[in-house]
C-alpha cells in the first residue's frame, strides 16, 4: 500500500501540469452518476413496490452523507494526499453499488440504501474533495479555472450515466434481476475509471510554481498570502458567512432541478404552449447541461474579476431570473427556459468557484480540510431545497390550484433566500491575523502532521 503513501505522488522534474485535471475529472464523471439516480426510480418502484418517496431514500442519504463524509474526512485527505482520498473514494463509491446490486437481487431494499446510500456516499464526499487542494497548489495562477475544470465533471456525469443507464436497463430489463446487474455493471465499471486517476494524480514539489509565472503584488484586500487551519477557520465568521453563502445558492438551485420536468409542464399547461413529456425531459437535459457549463465558465471568470464580486452575480442576478419566472414565466416559454439555464449555470459556478473563494480567504494549507467542512452546506440544502418546492407545491395542490400558482409562493421564498446569501457575501472581510498559522507551519504543513501522527 506504499503506492498509496503521499511521499510517493510527489511529481517527477518535468512533470505536466495539464494530467492533473484528467485524474480529478476520472473521479468526478464517476460520482457524478449521483444526478442520475432518477433512472433508477421507476423500476425499483415498480419492481419493489416502493413509493416516490422510499425510492429517492438512496439518493437523500448519499447526498448528506457527501456532506458529512467530506467534514469528517477532509483532515485525512489533507495529510494523506489526493492519491489516498480518490482511492477510498474508489473503494467505496464502487463497493456501494455492489451492496446495492445484492440489495436489489435479494429484494432487500435496505442493502440499496446501505450500499449506495451510505457506503456509496461515503465515496462521493472523500472522491469530491480528494482534488481541491492538489488543483489549486498546480494552478496558483488560475485556481478558479482549476477546480471548475474537476467539479464541472461532477456536474456533467449525468449526462453519462443517464443514457448509459437507461440503455442497461433496456438490455437487462427493469425488473429486480435487472437492476442488480446494472449495479454490478456501475460498480466494476467506475472501479476501472477511477483508477485511472488513482494512478494518475500527482502533488507539486515543495516550492514548485509554474514556469515563468511569479506571484504578483495581490491588489484584492480579499486574497491573503497567510494560511489558516481547518480548526482555526471554524472559528471565523468568514467561515461561516460562507457557509450560508453556499447553502442559500445550492437551495435556490436545487429548487428548480428537483422538480424541473413538473414545474415548466404546470407552468404552461393552461396555455397553447404545452409542454410535453418528451420536451420536459429535454428541458431536465439542457439543465444538466447548464450545470456543468456553469462551473467552468463562472468559475473561471471570477479569476478576472475576483470571487465576491462573482458570488454578487450568482445571489443578485440570480435573484432577479426568479421574479422573472414569478412574474412573466408562462408568458413566455423561451423566457422561462432562458431564466432557469442562467440559474441553474450559476447553481454549477458557485460549487466550482468555492474552493477558490476558500483559498483566498483562508491559504493553501489545509483548503481541502476547510473545503470539506463547507460542503455540510451540501447537506442542508439537499434536504432544504427539494422541501421547500414539494411542500408548497402539495399545499396549493390540496387548496385546488393549478399552473403557475403551485410554485409561487415557494419561488418567492427563493428570492428571499437569494437576498440572505447576498447580504452574507457582503459581510466577507479579510481574515483577522490572529487566525493565521505560524511561517513554520505554513512552509511544510504535511510533515509536520506527519511527524505529529
Amino acid at each position: 500500500m506504499t503506492f498509496l503513501d503521499r511521499s510517493r505522488t510527489v511529481a517527477p522534474p518535468g512533470w505536466s501540469r495539464w494530467l492533473v485535471p484528467p485524474a480529478a475529472l476520472s473521479v468526478h464523471l464517476s460520482i457524478g452518476q449521483a444526478y442520475a439516480w432518477s433512472v433508477f426510480k421507476p423500476p425499483l418502484e415498480s419492481s419493489l413496490g416502493l413509493s416516490g418517496t422510499a425510492s429517492a431514500l438512496p439518493f437523500q442519504l448519499g447526498i448528506v452523507m457527501l456532506g458529512l463524509s467530506a467534514a469528517f474526512g477532509g483532515t485525512l485527505v489533507e495529510r494523506n494526499g489526493p492519491r489516498w482520498a480518490m482511492f477510498v473514494s474508489l473503494v467505496c463509491f464502487s463497493s456501494g453499488f455492489l451492496v446495492a446490486a445484492l440489495g436489489a437481487a435479494t429484494r432487500q431494499y435496505w442493502l440499496v440504501v446501505l450500499g449506495y446510500g451510505f457506503i456509496g456516499g461515503i465515496g462521493l464526499g472523500i472522491g469530491y474533495i480528494s482534488p481541491v487542494s492538489t488543483l489549486i497548489k498546480w494552478f496558483p495562477d488560475r485556481p478558479g479555472m482549476a477546480t471548475g475544470i474537476a467539479i464541472m465533471g461532477f456536474g456533467g456525469g449525468a449526462l453519462i450515466a443517464s443514457p448509459w443507464s437507461t440503455q442497461m436497463l433496456e438490455s437487462f430489463g427493469t425488473d429486480s434481476s435487472g437492476i442488480a446487474t446494472a449495479f454490478l455493471v456501475h460498480g466494476l465499471a467506475y472501479a476501472v475509471f477511477m483508477s485511472l486517476g488513482v494512478a494518475l494524480v500527482r502533488v507539486p514539489p515543495e516550492g514548485w510554481k509554474p514556469a515563468g509565472w511569479q506571484p504578483k503584488q495581490q491588489t484584492r484586500a480579499l486574497i491573503t498570502t497567510a494560511h489558516v487551519s481547518a480548526h482555526s477557520a471554524l472559528r471565523t465568521p468568514q467561515f461561516w458567512c460562507l457557509w450560508v453563502v453556499l447553502c442559500m445558492n445550492v437551495t435556490a438551485g436545487i429548487g428548480i432541478l428537483e422538480k424541473a420536468a413538473p414545474m415548466i409542464t404546470d407552468f404552461f399547461a393552461d396555455t397553447s404552449a404545452a409542454v410535453t413529456a418528451s420536451a420536459a425531459a429535454g428541458f431536465v437535459a439542457l439543465l444538466s447541461l447548464a450545470n456543468m457549463t456553469g462551473r467552468i465558465l463562472w468559475s473561471s471568470t471570477s479569476d478576472l474579476i475576483g470571487r465576491k464580486n462573482i458570488y454578487r452575480v450568482y445571489l443578485g442576478v440570480g435573484a432577479l431570473m426568479y421574479f422573472a419566472i414569478v412574474q412573466l414565466g408562462n408568458d413566455s416559454k423561451p423566457l422561462f427556459v432562458v431564466c432557469a439555464l442562467v440559474i441553474l449555470s450559476f447553481y454549477g459556478g458557485g460549487f466550482a468557484t468555492i474552493p477558490a473563494y476558500l483559498k483566498d480567504l483562508f491559504g493553501t494549507y489545509q483548503v481541502g480540510a476547510i473545503h470539506g467542512r463547507l460542503l455540510t452546506a451540501w447537506s442542508t440544502a439537499g434536504v432544504l431545497g427539494p422541501l421547500i418546492v414539494n411542500w408548497v407545491a402539495d399545499a396549493q395542490e390540496s387548496a385546488g390550484r393549478t399552473g403557475p400558482s403551485l410554485y409561487t409562493a415557494s419561488l418567492y421564498i427563493m428570492i428571499g433566500l437569494l437576498a440572505v446569501g447576498f447580504v452574507a457575501n457582503e459581510l466577507v472581510r479579510p481574515v483577522h491575523p490572529r487566525f493565521h498559522e505560524p511561517q513554520q507551519t505554513e512552509e511544510k504543513p504535511h510533515e509536520q502532521q506527519h511527524q505529529e501522527s
